[in-house]
């Protein structure tokens, strides 16, 4: 609510935007979004109980010409690329200043992708070396979901949390973290959960 809170101030000074609906989900957002057909959304993937990029998808598909700005505190462009690929129009992290928050907005509404001053060179780069060949990140090798799953281990949930926050089962969930452990050639749990966290540590960052 801070957040939402905050944004809808930064948004409604500015005499060319006007805020005109919020949300704390995408179950509410849907039907408000059709509602009011506002130019642009932006999401906070770390908002409810669904997943970030299914959310993303969820819209995109819903609302083709919606313009979405992701709101994140991941510093990583492994996951605003995937964001991206997902359908969004443009990346910000929470720790940029405000009046950035405003330049990306007014960019999407634009046509325009953005991405942040920081971010953007190194995912360039990471293209380039896609298509020369170069190896990519382990992380890369998971799905979206696998991904997903990989962030909440970071953050210290178990498999019973990390099924009810994505409503699926616990068996599933299983599954899925025996896919990461042989993806990335993890010997067990233990060694997942330790990369995990030291992961998430470092790209988290407020």
């Amino acid at each position: 609510p801070i957040v939402r809170k905050g944004l809808m101030q930064i948004i409604d000074q500015e005499n060319d935007l006007q805020l005109c609906g919020e949300s704390a989900d995408i179950v509410s957002a849907l039907p408000m979004i059709t509602a009011c057909t506002p130019a642009a959304a932006i999401i906070d993937t770390s908002l409810g109980p669904s997943s970030g990029f299914k959310l993303i998808e969820s819209l995109c598909l819903k609302f083709p010409k919606l313009p979405v700005l992701v709101l994140s505190l991941y510093n990583e462009m492994l996951y605003a690329e995937r964001c991206l690929r997902a359908g969004a129009k443009g990346y910000i992290m929470k720790k940029e200043p405000p009046h950035m928050i405003l330049t990306a907005l007014r960019t999407v509404l634009d046509g325009d992708i953005y991405i942040s001053s920081k971010l953007g060179p190194k995912l360039v780069n990471k293209l380039v070396s896609k298509s020369t060949g170069v190896n990519s990140s382990t992380l890369e090798r998971l799905s979206n979901r696998e991904f997903e799953v990989f962030q909440f281990i970071g953050q210290g949930m178990n498999t019973r949390d990390i099924a009810d926050n994505l409503n699926l089962s616990i068996k599933t969930i299983e599954t899925y973290i025996a896919h990461i452990k042989k993806k990335m050639d993890f010997k067990n749990s233990r060694e997942l959960f330790l990369y995990a966290v030291q992961w998430s540590i470092t790209e988290r960052k407020f």
